[in-house]
């Protein structure tokens, strides 16, 4: 059994649908289950219709929602066999009442809250999963549309619940092992969850796991069914050594450690969500990144342990809009207890720090949340002076033993000597070289970076841009 899980560019229009069939297909005697995102910019045009309610835009709201219909039920026509499609029709309008309901109750209140936010984010899932389930059975696959949201427990972290596995692990197990019966192709959602375990309305409130979490979301049903394969289908030809949307000559890589790919899923990579290859970790559970549109490459393995390579550098990953928090005071000098009461502060504000550097008087910290900034910054003025640098870039370098390879930062800031970096983090990780530059400079200091170590390749570790030609 494996699990097979595509973006929203996968299943953005019926070609997008059709492809995704052909690949399908071509894996039915490895028992799929299918997980799907949002056609297109579904979830950005449902959250905007809601921004539209809560302003008291509300025919604006309607007529947005209406294009998003308009090209949901188009879709639904082009795909289904003419029997189903009064039926689907059906399903698919049942979601469009719901959301004109909860559109009415933002309009009504003013406010978008964060359970009505996930109530009106999650229907694109919902959506893209019943046509691809009609879909498949119009093309001869027995398509079976599963609602994860009764299985996939959460709590009432409304917009980035945390899955509850003690009773999710279970219950993903039980429904996908039903709907696998009989030859069965599941279809069902990323980035959704439930409060409750049984049938979501007045007994539970829908849940999402956060923007980007259909990754997680396939990681998690394969970790909890034991699959073979987790599938990662997107519209770029794996991991690359950089975004190729700033370095063109980007090379894939063609295989990664899951050590080294969390490390750049974390610190900016845009393939995948941070949390993803977590579940499949625990599980050694292999993950493959490839390409819907060119399903004839192979793509990005990621294993537990890959090859030895020549490279010192597997990739490089950045991360814009960052915070960079600074606090000094000489109450820090030979006192204990001071950075506890400092983290104290995130943990009460439920922010998490990604870098951090101090010293005996003064301590740095970068943010990529800074929804509460204001309040953090206040409780830390009681510990000392506190300096904020907005609008920094984090970038990352990732491979094995860059901590034990002498001369590496020789290399790395030699190579960006232009650019001020004001924070590093060098040694932490054993496969992480982490720094911050401002964020006018992080696309000529990625630039140059990758020009110092991907100049030439390890063709057993990365496949050249020539033959790779990723999609930006």
């Amino acid at each position: 059994m494996i699990v097979i899980k595509f973006g929203g560019t996968s299943v953005e229009d019926a070609t997008a649908i059709r492809r995704l069939i052909s690949i399908v297909r071509l894996q039915l005697h490895r028992q799929p289950v299918v997980v799907v995102s949002a056609m297109g910019k579904t979830t950005n045009g449902l959250l905007e219709c809601a921004r539209l309610a809560a302003s008291g835009e509300t025919p604006a709201a309607r007529t947005k929602l209406g294009a998003i219909a308009e090209h949901h039920f188009k879709t639904a026509g082009q795909l289904a066999l003419p029997e189903e499609i009064e039926s689907l029709r059906a399903a698919l309008d049942a979601r469009f009442i719901a959301l004109r309901s909860t559109l009415e109750e933002i309009s009504n209140t003013k406010q978008v809250t964060l359970r009505l936010s996930d109530a009106v984010s999650a229907n694109g899932e919902l959506l893209s999963s019943l046509i691809v389930a009609a879909a498949f059975r119009a093309a001869g696959m027995n398509g079976v549309w599963v609602d994860v949201r009764p299985l996939m427990r959460t709590n009432d972290d409304f917009t980035r619940a945390a899955v509850q596995f003690d009773i999710a692990n279970s219950k993903l197990k039980e429904g996908f092992t039903a709907a696998l019966a009989n030859g069965g192709a599941p279809v069902t959602q990323g980035f959704v969850g439930s409060t409750s375990d049984g049938s979501v309305g007045s007994d539970g409130s829908t849940t999402t796991i956060g923007r980007g979490g259909s990754d997680y979301s396939a990681s998690i049903i394969g970790a909890a069914l034991n699959a073979e394969e987790i599938q990662i289908w997107t519209d770029v030809d794996g991991i690359m050594t950089t975004d190729p949307r700033i370095v063109p000559e980007a090379a894939k890589v063609k295989i990664i450690s899951f050590a080294e790919a969390s490390e750049l899923a974390y610190f900016g990579a845009k393939v995948l969500h941070p949390s993803t290859l977590l579940p499949a970790m625990a599980k050694d559970i292999p993950v493959r990144v490839c390409n819907s549109r060119r399903p004839e490459v192979a793509g990005t393995a990621i294993v537990r342990n890959a090859p030895p390579s020549r490279a010192l550098v597997k990739a490089i990953a950045f991360k814009r809009g960052i915070t960079v928090v600074n606090v000094a005071s000489d109450r820090m000098l030979m006192a204990h207890g001071f950075l506890a009461r400092l983290f104290a502060i995130f943990d009460k504000h439920e922010t998490p720090v990604d870098m951090v550097a101090t010293s005996e008087v003064s301590v740095s910290m970068t943010l990529d949340d800074a929804r509460h900034l204001d309040r953090i910054v206040a409780d830390l003025r009681l510990l000392g002076e506190v300096r904020v640098e907005r609008d920094q870039a984090l970038i990352c370098l990732a491979g094995e033993n860059l901590k034990f390879t002498p001369g590496v930062a020789a290399r790395i800031f030699s190579s960006i000597e232009q650019f001020n970096v004001s924070m590093i983090s060098h040694g932490a990780s054993a496969i992480n070289v982490s720094f911050i530059v401002d964020g006018a400079a992080v696309e000529q200091a990625v630039r140059a970076l990758h020009r110092e170590f991907f100049s030439e390749l390890d063709e057993e570790t990365f496949e050249a841009p020539a033959l790779a030609q990723a999609v930006a």
